[in-house]
Order: structure tokens, then sequence, then C-alpha cells
């Protein structure tokens, strides 16, 4: 679907108002931004990261926006086992009752290494925390999110799951099966109206996973976490309503 994306001026100040939004990855980059501009816009934000000091960090930022509260909500998506993830369930059901958007942003790259080379402890590692954790996590909140009139899930993909580039390996496989787990539960959903499921691809953004990637690459001319943001936002909200299934870009043309 080749759908323009607004940026974050085009966003309505209120459009994420009343709503609980949660974001994996809170703690950095563009997580961290999709989780300020989501407070910023009205949303009681959900954050859910693996490192508590940089969660307490976000969370005070919101803080002083004085606007609606968030929650931290501490994750190891590598090493967490069913326990947590029921108890991380339990908690959202208890406080707000429903759930009316997951941004998916938590994810690692691995290596740039041929498959033939690839070590495989580490493929294993890419693939649980990029698809398999992602999974669960969708899973074990779908009756948070079914109790929303209006919800709204977003997997984070990336220009490689479209098209799979040599030395990318676990990383590009895992975002492909994204994809395809984006699409099939957009598939199952699609007549129950309430629920919605797309994935976007940010394009190349100046964040510690970029850097690592393309370590030659000047970041200055790279745009910020901060200016992607509006697209996250928007399917968070209201206004996309009906938007389901579909592999969005942050950025025309990959940025390019």
């Amino acid at each position: 679907m080749n759908t323009r994306m607004p940026d974050i001026s085009q966003v309505a100040p209120d459009e994420l108002e009343g709503r609980v939004i949660a974001v994996t990855g809170a703690g950095d980059g563009i997580g961290r931004a999709v989780a300020l501009a989501a407070a910023g816009h009205g949303a009681e934000v959900i954050l859910i990261g693996r490192t508590v000091a940089k969660l307490e960090a976000v969370h005070a930022s919101i803080a002083a926006l004085g606007k609606a509260a968030a929650s931290i909500a501490p994750l190891n998506l590598e090493k967490a086992i069913a326990r947590d993830y029921d108890q991380l369930a339990e908690a959202l059901r208890q406080r707000y009752g429903r759930l009316d958007g997951l941004a998916h942003l938590a994810g690692i790259l691995g290596s740039l290494t041929p498959i033939e080379q690839y070590d495989v402890p580490l493929w294993c590692r890419v693939l649980h925390v990029n698809l398999t954790a992602a999974f669960a996590l969708t899973q074990v909140l779908m009756p948070a999110l079914r109790a929303s009139h209006d919800a709204s899930v977003i997997f984070t993909s990336s220009a490689v799951a479209q098209a799979p580039r040599a030395y990318w390996g676990a990383y590009a496989v895992s975002k492909s099966g994204v994809e395809t787990l984006a699409r099939v539960l957009a598939d199952e959903l699609e007549h129950y109206g309430n629920l919605r499921v797309n994935t976007l691809d940010p394009g190349p953004v100046a964040t510690r996973m970029r850097r690592q990637a393309f370590p030659a690459e000047d970041p200055s001319t790279l745009k910020i976490p901060e200016q992607i943001v509006g697209a996250y936002l928007w399917l968070l909200g209201r206004a996309a309503r009906g938007v389901n299934g579909q592999s969005l870009a942050c950025q025309p043309d990959g940025g390019k």
C-alpha cells in the first residue's frame, strides 16, 4: 500500500487522548520517541523494556509534560518466560482494563554475517527477540486489545523484509517473519472490526542499531527518531481506523 505517512505536525494534538498505548523498546531509540510523542498527544503510555533506568528516565520526561500518566513494565524479551508475560498482562488488566494500542519497537540486529558462518546461538537470539517474543506478547495481550472499542497493533518491519540482501541473515529473516505474522493476524481479525494490525518500516533513522549496521555512515544525513514518529501516532490513533493488514513506510522511497 503506497500511503504517504503523516509527519508529527499533521497529527492532531489530542489524537491519542484517553487511549492506553503500550510501547516495547521504550527506553531508547525510536521506541523512546514514540512513547514520548504518544504521551504528548494524550495517551496513557505503558513503557515496556529491559533496562529499568532507561524506562524511569522516559517516565520522568513524560511526567514533565503534565499530561496523562505513564507506567513502567520491565520485561526482558530475550529471557522472559511465560510467567513474566502473564504477570505483565494481569497488571495491565488490573490498572487499565483494556489496551488501545501496542507498538512493537524492541529489536536487535545480530551480526552482518554470511549464512554459512552465522553463529547459531546468535541466530536463535535474534529470531526470538524480534519475532517470537513479539508474537508471545501480542498473544498474551489479546484479551486487553479485544476489550478496546478500537485497538491498533503495529509491528516494526524493515526494508530487508521486502528486499532481502546478503549478510543480513537473522535480522532479515526475523523481519520477514514479522511481516507474515502481522498479515496472518490481520486476516484472522479483519471481520471483528475493532482490532487492526499493520507493519511500519521506519527507514534509515539515526539510532544505535543503525550505527551498528552502518558504522561509516554520516548520521547527520539521517532523520532522527522524533522526525518519523508521526506514522506511528497516526496508526495508533482513531484517524487510521479501518487500516488493516498493510505494510507501510514512515519515509517515502525508504528515506532516500
